[in-house]
């Protein structure tokens, strides 16, 4: 009985440990973590077995399911999590109030690690006189002194979670970390949508990024120089322009954009993509990036607005105007194929004395609407190829894919391909090699 108080005291004081967060606090309303403190919490004085094995299995269930052992996942938490001392970190300042308050808590978690499966299942023993071989054949997640590291960006910081004896010990190398790397959702993604629900939005991450590469994308060298130029520089801390991309559909203009972060998110590159009608959020994004350490692209992809939106205006005060200033770690990179981005119709010229309708100034209006293209620092066209430049486009990705073909064979079915499809363009080039590939593939003898 001696033994059983023991242990019931042990869970006690994990319960009061986890009780305690403060700055890991969102940790409790993680799904894993809250069925564990629920087990935990039980087995302080519970004494039902068929709770007992219904919480310790939701438990095992929810953590099998993340792929992870309870250690590594917790570790994952307190690494991605975006608390005021991770917030505080990225921005390069020091608080001890919150490093005090962080490290406490690490201390509670690591403690929290003591309670495993064999701890439980004795303890359950005990209270829920369960016999052993019914405990025996509950299945068990993995002893947190044998969790490997996972690969990625956290892997060095878990490797000294794990070596360590006392995690709050490790808070230095946090306060390292959380600059370079980012907190929260910006550390575990690097691409994003921004979305709405019930009146709020929110940057939800994207798992599996559009993965085009530069070296995936051949002509209008000379277009994406200018932007990759930009891009350094704004990488760099100086100075950049938000820059828009038109021209002809399927000229690889949003590809350029993905292939750029794809190519520099390692240096702290983060792409936000916004739709139009979501424009209107613009100030509400930039105040959540503004004190970040990453840099930030918003991505407007097929920007044109039609006559009746306003969300334009909103647009344009953030590109240039507004009372609020656009942060320095943000620019805005948008593609359209029109060069006048918002629809104007003969109706607009048209001189109107209704008094309901008309306006006297229509050529100021007529300007508004012009001038926002005008608004990017930098402007790139990219115009559909002609036949050579096509040809050359079909053969560098035909080489890429090594596609063996005769040339002549080659130019003539892109020709024909063009002809019967969307035209010549760098997009109708890959279409037309991913056709083609599948057909040699699958000819005997091709």
């Amino acid at each position: 009985m001696k033994k059983g108080t023991v242990i019931s005291e042990k869970f006690y004081r994990v319960q009061m440990a986890l009780s305690s967060l403060s700055i890991y606090r969102q940790l409790l309303d993680d799904p894993v973590i809250k069925k564990f403190y629920d087990l935990i919490s039980y087995l302080c004085t519970g004494t039902d077995p068929v709770i007992f094995l219904n919480l310790y299995n939701e438990l095992f269930f929810t953590l099998a399911s993340s792929n992870t052992s309870l250690a590594s996942y917790i570790m994952d938490l307190i690494i991605f999590d975006d608390n005021p001392f991770s917030h505080c970190c990225t921005k390069g300042e020091n608080c001890e109030l919150l490093e005090d308050a962080a490290r406490r808590d690490l201390k509670c978690l690591q403690f929290a690690l003591e309670i495993t499966p064999t701890v439980i299942k004795t303890q359950a023993k005990i209270l829920c006189n369960l016999e052993t071989k019914e405990l025996a054949g509950l299945p068990e997640w993995e002893d947190w002194s044998n969790s490997q590291c996972s690969s990625g960006l956290q892997t060095k910081i878990k490797e000294t979670l794990y070596s360590s004896g006392s995690w709050g010990e490790c808070l230095p190398a946090l306060k390292k970390f959380y600059p370079e790397v980012g907190a929260g959702i910006f550390a575990c993604y690097y691409a994003f949508t921004w979305e709405r629900a019930a009146n709020s939005g929110f940057f939800k991450g994207i798992a599996s990024p559009d993965p085009v590469r530069l070296k995936d994308l051949f002509g209008y060298e000379e277009e994406r120089s200018e932007i990759l130029e930009n891009t350094q520089q704004f990488l760099k801390g100086y100075p950049a322009n938000n820059v828009l991309l038109y021209g002809d559909r399927g000229t690889g203009k949003s590809s350029t954009v993905k292939a750029i972060v794809n190519e520099y998110h390692p240096r702290g590159l983060r792409i936000i993509e916004v739709p139009k009608n979501y424009l209107g959020d613009f100030p509400e994004i930039t105040r959540e990036l503004r004190e970040r350490s990453q840099r930030f692209i918003i991505f407007v992809d097929d920007l044109t607005f039609e006559d009746s939106t306003e969300n334009y205006t909103a647009l344009k005060a953030v590109l240039e105007g507004g009372l609020e200033s656009r942060p320095a770690n943000v620019l805005i990179y948008a593609t359209s194929n029109r060069r006048h981005l918002v629809k104007e119709s003969f109706s607009d010229r048209a001189f109107s004395l209704d008094e309901d309708t008309g306006e006297i100034h229509e050529s100021d209006s007529i300007q508004e609407k012009l001038s926002l293209a005008d608004r990017f620092g930098i402007t790139v066209i990219f115009t559909a190829p002609d036949q050579e430049q096509y040809l050359e486009i079909i053969e560098a990705i035909a080489k890429q894919r090594n596609i063996q073909i005769a040339r002549e064979k080659l130019h003539r079915e892109a020709l024909r391909w063009a002809t019967r499809h969307n035209g010549r363009s760098p997009r109708t080039a890959r279409q037309f090699i991913d056709w083609l590939e599948g057909a040699v593939c699958c000819t005997p003898h091709g």
